[in-house]
């Protein structure tokens, strides 16, 4: 099913992330030598998850190369922007950077992508948005990061990994989540791990496969945590993007915080309303890759169970394999719905995408 209007907003696309090379020019001379001499500036920094030749990570007629830093922009342009009359795309740059051990170097690439971020996406189209990249193991870095970028209105979120070392509600990464709302800009937990621990809740899985179905666990885990931590509270302005979160798993996750929280309140007072209320005030979720049901039908009641019309953002994931040709919602996705996700919820989230209400058009009316 295709938009039916030009002007939607993509909440999760992915350029691919610079080679080393790309990165050096925003380094000092110390780090540009260290990665040099260490033969660093030929390592790809991609994460295990992410496998550039299966197929699911990029589809057959989106084969241009994104590492072909001289066409990033027109591949965007050509492939993205264009064939989905897209207002906005909001650019997460992930770089396996932010699991290095050494976190005075990840801090000195994870620094030079978000530079690279604004001079090559941002510049180089004013209809791309971008995440700032920060790493959850160096919160004092992360929140450097956040106050550098966070006055350039093109950065609209901070973007962290579903998976660390500890659940996301704990304290240490309280700065964070305090920056962040500071200056207004959402959380966006994105799938995939520093693989400090493993991806499953029983032990590490022996297949791509088993790990990449098992990530709605994850952000069932990151949910329960911002609840139960009292991030919500402590944050009370501070939203929570899921990005690649699929969405199936959701209402099951309200219905069953619900549940425990009546017999289990007392060791958690400071959850004053039931816990689907204050979820649903506070996460939102991208669509794709989409995993709920292909019968109407069946896709309307999953809808529905999310007691509200404001937790579902549009987005492509592109280059990801999720859907064929320009259909980027699934079939039978209600009309009423549509615009709703693609324009209203994002600019209801990312207060920097404020755009007029009236700004959409049918697809082939002309401007």
């Amino acid at each position: 099913m295709q938009l039916p209007f030009t002007g939607a907003i993509d909440c999760d696309t992915h350029p691919a992330a610079p080679p080393i090379k790309s990165l050096l020019p925003y380094m000092t001379p110390y780090w540009r030598t260290q990665l040099v001499e260490r033969a660093l500036d030929t390592v790809n920094y991609t994460f295990t998850s992410y496998k550039p030749n299966v197929p699911l990570s990029r589809r057959l007629d989106w084969r241009t190369p994104l590492e072909d830093q001289a066409n990033l922009i027109p591949t965007l342009r050509n492939e993205l922007l264009e064939p989905f009359n897209l207002r906005y795309a909001i650019c997460n740059v992930l770089h396996g950077s932010i699991a290095l051990f050494h976190q005075d170097m990840a801090a000195a690439i994870i620094s030079a992508v978000n530079d690279w971020t604004r001079d090559t996406l941002l510049a180089g189209d004013p209809r791309l948005r971008a995440s700032i990249l920060v790493s959850p193991t160096d919160p004092a870095h992360a929140v450097s990061e956040i106050e550098r970028l966070g006055e350039d209105k093109r950065f609209v979120q901070v973007l962290l990994p579903v998976m660390g070392e500890l659940p996301l509600g704990r304290r240490l990464y309280w700065p964070i989540f305090e920056a962040a709302q500071r200056l207004h800009l959402p959380i966006c937990i994105h799938a995939g791990s520093l693989h400090r621990v493993a991806t499953t809740g029983g032990g590490w899985p022996s297949h791509f496969v088993e790990d990449y179905i098992a990530q709605s666990a994850a952000f069932e885990n990151v949910v329960v945590s911002l609840l139960a931590e009292g991030v919500f509270r402590k944050f009370d302005r501070l939203t929570f993007v899921l990005a690649e979160s699929g969405v199936s798993w959701y209402p099951a996750l309200l219905w069953r915080n619900d549940r425990m929280w009546r017999a289990t309140r007392r060791e958690v007072p400071w959850i004053e309303r039931v816990p689907h209320e204050i979820i649903n005030e506070r996460i939102r979720l991208t669509l794709q890759p989409f995993d709920g049901p292909e019968e109407p039908a069946a896709l309307q009641r999953l809808i529905n169970h999310f007691d509200s019309d404001r937790v579902i953002l549009f987005s492509t994931d592109y280059p990801h394999a999720h859907f064929d040709g320009l259909n980027a919602l699934p079939d039978g996705f209600p009309d009423a719905l549509v615009k709703r996700i693609a324009i209203d919820n994002p600019v209801e989230t990312y207060t920097r995408l404020a755009i007029a209400a009236d700004s959409t058009q049918p697809v082939g009316a002309s401007s």
